[in-house]
């Protein structure tokens, strides 16, 4: 891997003690006899934005999912919280997943329902034991984190691209997690919106202190967000820097991500 060294002063990563919460070794992937991750090996610090960058289809998207168990790996170490997550069964790691949160692409809400439902229903799963008082609570608390308080009992349909995605945001931070999640956060929406919702992430990161990894082809995202960067290629860790260090390096095909 081009390690390129660097040391990040910028005010918003929160990682005064270098605990790790997630360590990826030696992790590999495949479909159907295509190599997707061939040997990816990363940490993501406590408090820290982590940015991956990378081409359309070189598995950064299977990256994550692998981190929430949406894939499975097919051979190398992924630990969270120091725990293996391979030697985890049963409630142990159900316990470990409801510590991340994932904010798909496309929101993955549910149109059927209304913004109230779409809070509600993460809520009856996984905190069967609360009043519907202190639903209601945390519901209004969780709008109004991401400015949509007004929307409550909107239909989802009625709701714009921004908007969706501010809800899915919400829908995920609901129950307190540890780590984010986020693939391709600004997709589709106009650079004014894309600002915002990239604010947000970092509103999201200094009020809950949350260890995020961000998959995104938003440059200005980047810049914003990350306190590191990796840049996957060919199915490894290719290079590591803040934004400055990779933007000025002398590597032409790493420049080419900040042109």
């Amino acid at each position: 891997m081009t390690n390129i060294k660097h040391s990040i002063k910028t005010e918003k990563i929160i990682t005064p003690n270098g605990e790790l919460v997630v360590e990826m070794e030696h992790l590999k992937k495949s479909f159907d006899n295509k190599n997707i991750l061939l040997d990816i090996n990363l940490v993501l610090n406590k408090g820290e934005n982590l940015v991956i960058l990378g081409k359309s289809g070189t598995g950064k998207s299977v990256l994550i999912k692998c981190i929430v168990g949406l894939v499975e790996l097919d051979e190398g170490t992924l630990k969270l919280f120091g725990q293996d997550i391979a030697e985890l069964k049963g409630k142990e790691l159900s316990d470990l997943r409801r510590k991340i949160g994932f904010l798909f692409q496309s929101g993955a809400l549910y149109d059927s329902m209304t913004v109230r439902e779409n809070l509600e229903f993460p809520l009856k799963r996984q905190l069967i034991s609360i009043s519907k008082k202190e639903r209601n609570v945390l519901i209004e608390e969780a709008l109004e984190n991401v400015g949509l308080s007004e929307t409550i009992d909107m239909s989802t349909s009625e709701l714009s691209g921004g908007m969706r995605k501010r809800l899915g945001l919400a829908r995920t931070l609901i129950l307190k997690p540890e780590i984010m999640l986020y693939d391709e956060p600004t997709t589709g929406l106009d650079p004014i919106t894309s600002k915002e919702i990239s604010n947000l992430i970092l509103e999201v990161q200094k009020k809950y202190e949350t260890s995020s990894i961000i998959i995104t082809h938003d440059i200005e995202c980047t810049k914003l967000t990350a306190n590191r960067i990796i840049v996957i290629n060919d199915g490894v860790c290719a290079a590591e820097g803040s934004y400055n260090d990779l933007k000025n390096s002398d590597d032409k095909w790493i420049k080419s991500f900040f042109e």
